[in-house]
């Protein structure tokens, strides 16, 4: 008998669904296009509906993985958005005062064809935008973040916790880089 998603543990999970990374895929624009016209229809109060990580720069490897970032007004409760995103199939996996995070595309069998992250967010909390425009105007950085990415992913390919940490300081470093030269972009 397979387990729940939600009965497994964390080692569980990360065991189900490794790091693993691959060339780009020209289909991935598409289902996130596919994926941002059911979150339209889906979700009100949309102010902007980004694809970001790594999905979204052409010239380098990534996770197979979707993200979008959906920036809503702050006149808004997070929260009363978590129903209708469940509803359009993710399930929600964190929440904090500023973000919520779901997914899509995880199953008790491990990863379906598309998968998806969404992070729900306050409009002008998009630092992702800034680093997404980054790596694409400056593809040796690009490249740089490539490279770091597939060496974190051997080393942490059952622990995505610390994978993710492992790239924080790469990742506010030319976050950063980018507010500085895009300022007032977002």
């Amino acid at each position: 008998m397979i387990k729940k998603l939600s009965e497994m543990s964390l080692k569980e999970l990360w065991k189900l669904f490794p790091i693993f990374l691959t060339k780009h895929q020209s289909c991935w624009e598409s289902w996130y296009l596919q994926e941002k016209v059911l979150l339209e229809k889906t979700i009100p109060h949309i102010e902007r509906i980004s694809h970001i990580g790594s999905t979204a720069i052409s010239t380098i490897w990534a996770k197979p993985i979707i993200d979008i970032l959906i920036e809503i007004p702050k006149n808004k409760e997070l929260s009363s958005y978590i129903d209708l995103i469940v509803n359009a199939g993710y399930i929600c996996m964190s929440k904090s005062k500023d973000k919520i995070s779901f997914n899509k595309g995880y199953t008790e069998k491990g990863f379906a064809e598309k998968v998806f992250h969404l992070h729900l967010k306050y409009s002008g909390n998009n630092d992702e935008l800034y680093f997404k425009d980054y790596l694409i105007e400056h593809p040796d950085i690009a490249k740089k973040y490539e490279k770091l990415k597939l060496e974190l992913g051997e080393k942490y390919k059952n622990n995505r916790d610390a994978y993710t940490n492992a790239k924080a300081e790469f990742v506010k470093k030319y976050t950063d880089k980018a507010k500085s030269i895009y300022t007032g972009r977002y």
